[in-house]
């Protein structure tokens, strides 16, 4: 797939590893220009880790791109640890990687879970944040949860199918449960075909048009554990968010400005949910892309995404 309308690629200028609560180091790096506006990059899944790709959304010239993995999920460690692992403790490391970087405020770009860890942590803290960037939006509401797990039938029976038929007839009652079962088994021959049964589901119904390289990638062994075991963890537990959801706490962030990047058949987080946001959300702008799918890296979403972090620098 040509990329041409991303940056180059870049190497991190500094990379660290910060040690946090409950055993748990996060990976992070800085790419760009170490003077520049900071931008932090948070990935999606819960568990998916980032990638270099991912720091080609950024005019190196211009921003200071801090990209992480989250706890559990890519060069973070352990891989695919649950103990520890929720939504609040994720918003607390955001802030314990801003201190130690001595970060004042950046702007947010998050895609999928990325945009719902965004939201999260710009509702609890707004002063830390100069504008949000989103795509894919996914809220955490248990309609969306129940979407993924048998909603997406309705137009991926073939990958809905593959999905379940990992797990016996007996146990498809309780697709969630069933899973979880197997993603925490201590033994690789049951978590590991588990996770690239539930990874490539995903990402068979992540992409507008058939994309082997995408599922290719969702069915690497250690994307595909941390992914599946991390985000099978977060929907039984209702993402750990408020009980009454992040839209009942849009007024905390009504003043941030914010880009929201939709594709309009995405069938991971379909588009009423980014109407539902930014209906919501007085000073957020809602760009459909008509042809494109989940992945941040089709055609039409790429080029919007790049397009709105470059709308955030001429607001300097």
């Amino acid at each position: 797939m040509p990329r041409g309308d991303l940056f180059p690629d870049i190497a991190p200028y500094e990379t660290g590893l910060l040690p946090l609560s409950g055993g748990h180091v996060m990976y992070w790096e800085q790419v760009g220009n170490p003077r520049g506006q900071p931008v932090l990059f948070l990935h999606g899944g819960p568990g998916a880790g980032a990638g270099a790709v991912h720091r080609r959304f950024f005019d190196p010239g211009h921003w200071r791109v801090v990209i992480f993995d989250q706890r559990g999920a890519g060069r973070s460690r352990p891989l695919g640890e649950l103990r520890d692992n929720t939504t609040p403790h994720l918003v607390a490391d955001i802030e314990a990687l801003r201190r130690s970087l001595g970060i004042e405020r950046w702007l947010l770009f998050g895609g999928s879970w990325g945009s719902t860890l965004a939201l999260a942590y710009a509702q609890a803290h707004p002063e830390r944040v100069t504008g949000c960037v989103l795509r894919g939006v996914f809220l955490g509401r248990q309609a969306e949860v129940e979407w993924f797990l048998t909603g997406l039938k309705r137009v991926f029976p073939d990958a809905w199918a593959a999905f379940v038929e990992h797990l016996p007839p007996e146990e498809r009652g309780d697709i969630l449960g069933a899973y979880l079962r197997r993603l925490c088994d201590p033994d690789p021959l049951v978590h590991l075909p588990a996770a690239r049964a539930w990874s490539q589901y995903e990402g068979n119904c992540s992409t507008l048009l058939p994309s082997p390289d995408t599922v290719a990638s969702f069915a690497q062994d250690r994307t595909a554990l941390g992914l599946a075991r991390i985000e099978a963890h977060y929907f039984a537990h209702d993402l750990f968010l408020p009980k009454d959801g992040l839209l009942a706490h849009m007024g905390r962030i009504a003043h941030i400005p914010a880009e929201v990047v939709q594709g309009r058949y995405d069938m991971v987080c379909p588009a009423e949910t980014a109407f539902d946001l930014v209906a919501a959300w007085p000073r957020a702008r809602l760009t459909v892309v008509p042809d494109a799918g989940h992945s941040a890296l089709e055609p039409g979403v790429r080029t919007a995404l790049v397009g709105a972090v470059e709308r955030f620098r001429r607001r300097g």
